[in-house]
């Protein structure tokens, strides 16, 4: 059956369109890369400057806290503003916070600009830039492909960040190669991290008009959809306090405390998690297909939770790698099919929104256990955290698939 041509009219903003998407999802894997790297350099940088657990714990909750104010004020007020403008913003920030990291070494500057910069200490993405991108992805896809570009979304951040993790301990290794200072070397990855701020700010520059949201007459950002977007907050605020005890910069050092694995070798476990979490994020819009996203966010999370209980139960470094491996190759799976969810329950004009509300609640929600993590294994090093990360996640799972089962997202215009 011969095709349909696309008419001139309608090929070139829809090449622009796409253009934009691969654009935001370049700058995606970047990110991804340092922030993986930073985040399994992080703690190892911190002990050495003399920090303790409870003082590292402090930051890594510094850094989420800052990031969820900050998001949800961009959030709500996203339908008022362009979001070419406050990408490029967010880049600067993220300048400034490499240069920060890297120029300071006392706890309460340090505190500060955790803060009130845009540092990830996750393997996810929990930044600011992140409802801002969602929204404007959605808006540059047809919704029957949202699920799989969201993936690629992910896909690109994962594994770029699973290579940052795996190239984390360089600096170290060149530090005692050359007989130098380590925290010194270490420095020179925030620099990195300050530089694809540069880069992000390029490149966010040249996006066109597709990612724009639609004109609105009235100044509410959830007017529509305010129900539904703050009971799906609650329940993610659930699934993200659960996963507050079982950062990767947290886990780092539980790695390091429960079984002294040093830095290079953790970096090494989290590059193969990230990989693996990135390749498992190419079956979910399959498996959407196939069952639905609700049921794809819930039968794939339930496992990897399963497998973070075990890491932390069992008695040897092989045993908790094993089950934190398996955790990985499941447990990103819910990402984009999650994404793609929101976007699909909320008008247009409303995405960037729901995207905040949806997103900062999980960041302030993840922002308190890193302090009860931190006090954890001040005393401890057995794998409390894991446990109790596991076990309110499972609770999330159960709760979202009794709830949202039946909640179909709406047709698109």
């Amino acid at each position: 059956m011969p095709t349909a041509a696309v008419p001139p009219d309608a090929a070139a903003p829809a090449a622009r369109a796409l253009g934009d998407a691969h654009r935001i999802v370049l700058i995606r894997g970047l990110r991804g890369f340092v922030d993986g790297f930073v985040s399994v350099l992080l703690a190892g940088y911190l002990s050495r400057l003399g920090f303790t657990p409870v003082r590292i714990g402090a930051i890594v909750t510094g850094t989420l806290l800052g990031s969820a104010a900050l998001t949800m004020a961009l959030g709500l007020g996203g339908h008022r503003m362009e979001r070419r403008p406050v990408l490029v913003g967010a880049s600067l920030v993220m300048l400034a916070t490499g240069i920060g990291f890297a120029g300071l070494t006392a706890f309460w500057p340090l505190l500060v600009v955790a803060v009130l910069g845009t540092l990830n200490p996750s393997a996810g993405d929990v930044s600011v830039f992140l409802p801002t991108e969602q929204a404007a992805l959605a808006q540059t896809t047809p919704a029957g492909e949202r699920t799989r570009l969201f993936a690629r979304y992910n896909v690109a951040g994962n594994f770029a960040g699973a290579l940052g993790a795996l190239v984390s301990g360089l600096p170290a290794a060149l530090a005692h190669a050359r007989g130098s200072d380590v925290a010194a070397a270490e420095r020179c990855g925030f620099l990195l991290y300050a530089l694809v701020g540069v880069v992000s700010a390029a490149v966010y520059l040249g996006l066109g008009r597709s990612v724009e949201p639609p004109r609105r007459a009235d100044g509410a950002p959830l007017a529509r959809s305010r129900s539904i977007v703050v009971h799906l907050a609650a329940l993610f605020s659930l699934d993200s306090f659960g996963g507050g005890f079982v950062v990767q910069s947290l886990l780092v050092l539980w790695l390091y405390r429960r079984f002294q694995l040093s830095v290079e070798v953790a970096g090494a476990i989290f590059f193969a998690a990230g990989v693996a979490g990135a390749l498992s994020q190419l079956v979910s819009p399959e498996l959407a297909r196939r069952i639905g996203l609700v049921r794809t966010m819930v039968y794939t999370h339930v496992p990897a939770n399963v497998f973070l209980i075990l890491a932390g139960l069992v008695p040897s470094a092989p045993l908790a790698v094993t089950f934190l491996l398996l955790r990985a190759a499941v447990s990103q799976m819910d990402v984009p099919a999650r994404q793609a969810y929101v976007m699909a329950v909320v008008p247009p004009e409303e995405r960037a929104a729901a995207a905040s509300v949806t997103n900062v609640p999980r960041s302030l929600a993840a922002a308190v256990p890193p302090l009860i993590t931190g006090a954890m294994l001040s005393r401890s090093a057995f794998g409390w955290p894991l446990v109790c990360g596991g076990i309110l996640k499972l609770v999330y799972d159960l709760l979202l698939l009794a709830q949202f089962r039946s909640v179909q997202p709406a047709a698109e215009d």
